[in-house]
């Protein structure tokens, strides 16, 4: 068969995906052909493809005491495979043929290119491998965990997004600045000053560079500046102080730095060793928001591997409860900002430690502040507060929404309740966050009135 744009938005899944992008996912895949009683897959098998049904039917099956169990029914337009952000390794059953199938394969190579253009795509795979989890595992706590980190996956893209654009601007601006060095270097090498004034300047300059002063001034009073100084420069022989001044007063110098500065060039240096001084400040600039963008995103990374707690054993650790909010906090930040939704942390920061399933608890923390944000309106307020009792520690997460009514009170904890709508909760979250609170020999409690929330969760020290 000729593979289309139409075979692919037959995919359920697909639905909401740009055609660029799915026309992006034909280029990029192959299309596989088996025969009846062949494998796509077998036992232990690396899981580093994709595939999409195109026609014909494949069974999962696993093996169990010499016996074969059926476990899924792959039809036409079904996916299969790896999906973005699986950690999965390995096959644990068969996937075998069992009508003559098409398969369209995307090899694992293509999926950092996926992730980083394509996001709807992106987005609607990560939905799958939710749903997967859902339908294949034993184990709700997992499948609740994955759910949610399915939920995050449009905040923690526009999150790295942002740093990752400013990167590129940055990037962009450095080398078009860059390419006009040689040009200000030949007005560069035309100063003649003694060696005592080129030190005085660089004093400053350094000065500027190494103390980079705060610059908290209000945009009337930065503009009232910036016309100041470049009427003064203007005066002064600096054909083009416009350019100059936005970047002079970011480092706080203003026209008395720029008096100082006359004084030790005189009229004759002055224009060209004030375009140096821009110059050198501009690539400082440039570099420092590359640095700061460049860090944001490795504060990401750090804040995702601890909410995921990847590359640990499934063991109880010893760990700082406050180190899991707060990096559910950023996971969570998109939807916080969207709702324009304020934050009051009262953290006692002398809390001991104690002993935890750091990924367990911290989807814990997920469901009870994801919800909590649904809860509020248009700029609502979330508090977090944490101290101890006796021999427990008690957090109480807060919100001022619309509060859960008495019949609903006591049926929250039940497995399938949920109060949402359709598609936007499963009804497993806070049956999930009650069992794990359980298995910490712990305890949550829950009150609510309109405009006040407070779930307190209650962990043994010991």
């Amino acid at each position: 068969m000729k593979l289309s744009l139409e075979n692919l938005q037959q995919v359920q899944e697909f639905t909401q995906v740009p055609d660029n992008q799915l026309q992006w996912l034909i280029d990029k895949s192959y299309v596989q052909f088996l025969d009846k009683g062949s494998f796509l897959f077998q036992r232990g098998d690396p899981i580093d493809k994709l595939f999409i049904v195109l026609e014909g039917k494949i069974e999962i099956k696993v093996q169990q005491n010499g016996n074969y169990k059926h476990v899924a029914l792959l039809n036409i337009n079904q996916i299969g495979g790896l999906l973005p952000f699986s950690r999965a390794s390995s096959a644990l059953g068969f996937g075998e043929v069992i009508e003559k199938s098409q398969v369209l394969i995307l090899e694992k190579s293509f999926f950092k290119e996926m992730i980083s253009n394509h996001y709807e795509l992106t987005e609607s795979l990560v939905h799958k491998m939710t749903s997967r989890v859902r339908e294949f595992t034993k184990d709700n706590v997992q499948a609740e965990k994955m759910m949610s980190l399915g939920k995050l996956s449009a905040g923690l893209a526009h999150e790295l997004n942002n740093p990752a654009s400013a990167m590129e601007r940055s990037a962009k601006a450095l080398k078009e600045h860059l390419g006009n060095v040689p040009e200000k270097f030949k007005r560069v090498v035309s100063i003649r000053m003694e060696e005592q004034e080129i030190d005085s300047i660089n004093k400053v300059l350094f000065d500027k560079l190494q103390n980079r002063p705060e610059n908290n001034m209000k945009l009337i009073e930065r503009n009232e500046k910036e016309d100041e100084l470049e009427e003064w420069l203007e005066d002064h022989g600096v054909d083009n102080a416009y350019e100059l001044t936005e970047t002079l007063l970011d480092f706080c110098m203003d026209v008395e730095a720029m008096e100082g500065i006359y004084k030790t060039t005189g009229q004759k240096n002055f224009s060209n060793a004030i375009e140096w001084i821009e110059n050198v400040l501009t690539t400082e600039k440039m570099v420092d928001e590359i640095d700061e963008a460049s860090n944001r995103i490795s504060s990401l990374v750090h804040s995702i591997k601890s909410y995921t707690h990847m590359d640990r054993a499934p063991e109880k650790i010893a760990t700082n409860i406050h180190i899991g909010i707060k990096s559910t906090l950023v996971m969570l930040n998109h939807k916080l900002k969207k709702k324009n939704i304020s934050l009051e942390k009262d953290f006692n920061d002398d809390l001991p430690k104690i002993k935890i399933f750091v990924s367990e608890i911290n989807q814990v923390w997920t469901n009870l502040i994801d919800n909590a944000i649904d809860a509020m309106d248009h700029s609502g307020i979330l508090k977090i507060k944490t101290y101890k009792e006796q021999d427990f520690l008690k957090t109480e997460i807060i919100d001022n929404g619309k509060g859960i009514t008495e019949e609903n009170l006591t049926n929250i904890f039940d497995p399938f309740f949920t109060t949402k709508a359709i598609g936007e909760g499963t009804g497993m979250g806070l049956e999930v966050v009650q069992r794990i609170i359980n298995q910490h020999q712990g305890d949550i409690t829950v009150k609510s009135k309109k405009g006040e929330t407070i779930f307190t969760v209650c962990l043994p020290i010991t």
